[in-house]
This record gives structure tokens, sequence and C-alpha cells, in this order.
């Protein structure tokens, strides 16, 4: 597998939504960036099932990768209340950064959804959560619930 290959993606940024905490979002399908290049290089590959997301198993044919859509949220809580019910499966020390990431998938049977969570190191106050992939169900909470996400979020209104 080629660097070019793996670090091709097609993103789209959508402009800061006032008002509402949420400071970006971003649809990527992008290697991560603390991605082992030597480790693909020696077949050992991604963790995870390693027929998960494939189309087949012939040599020529690509790993169909799901979508991902990254939220930064400024927030003093690390697991903000989207509606789903979520376990935890897993956290990691990531390179560079102090802050681990933690790993979660949606516990609706039958759903896929998958989210990483984690704090930026130069702006402790924000959050990141990527989720990866569609819920294949409804939302398990009510939707009037968003008054509580939104004030489990710091939002700033102030000028830098």
């Amino acid at each position: 597998m080629s660097l070019n290959m793996i670090n091709s993606y097609a993103s789209t940024d959508f402009e800061s939504i006032k008002g509402s905490g949420l400071l970006g979002l971003r649809q990527e399908m992008q290697a991560p960036a603390s991605l082992d290049f030597d480790s693909i290089s020696q077949n050992r590959g991604f963790a995870g099932s390693e027929s998960e997301g494939k189309v087949g198993k012939s040599k020529g044919e690509k790993k169909v990768r799901k979508p991902k859509y990254a939220f930064q949220t400024r927030s003093r809580v690390d697991i903000l209340d989207d509606g789903y019910r979520w376990r935890k499966y897993g956290q990691k020390a990531v390179k560079n950064n102090k802050f681990p990431r933690s790993y979660y998938r949606c516990t609706h049977q039958g759903c896929s959804v998958k989210k990483q969570v984690q704090r930026l190191t130069n702006d402790e106050g924000v959050v990141v959560t990527t989720y990866e992939g569609m819920h294949s169900h409804q939302i398990e909470k009510s939707p009037d619930n968003f008054e509580h996400i939104l004030s489990q979020m710091q939002i700033f209104s102030q000028s830098f």
C-alpha cells in the first residue's frame, strides 16, 4: 500500500456554527495522524477485525472506508450526551498528546457506529469527537434533550 493511497482524502469543512458551541465540522476519509506507516508496510495492518470494511479478499481490491465526521466542541466534560447510548471498549495514549483517546461503540443491536473522543493538547477546553459510520436506528433519547447538551457545552462569545 502506498503512502499516497493512505494520505489521499476527500474533506469538506463547514464554518463554525456561532451560538451552538460547535467550533467546526469536518468530514474526512483520511488515515489518522498517529497512524504507524511502518506497521502497514510490514503487513500488520490496522487493529480490528480482518474482514471489517473489506469488499473482497483478492489482492487488487481496496478496503472500503466508512465516512468519518469530526466535531470540535468547547466543553468541560469529555463525553457529551448526543442522544445515543455508547459502550467504551478502549482507551490509549496518543503520541504528542497528553490526553488519552477513548473508543466507543453504539450499544444498539446491529448498529456498527463507533466514536473516538479526545481533548486537544494545545487547547484543553476543546474536545474532538469523531464518528465513524451512520446509525441504523432512531435516536434513543428525546430531541428535547438538546437543551441539556447545550448546557453541557461552555459557549464562548469572546473575540480573539
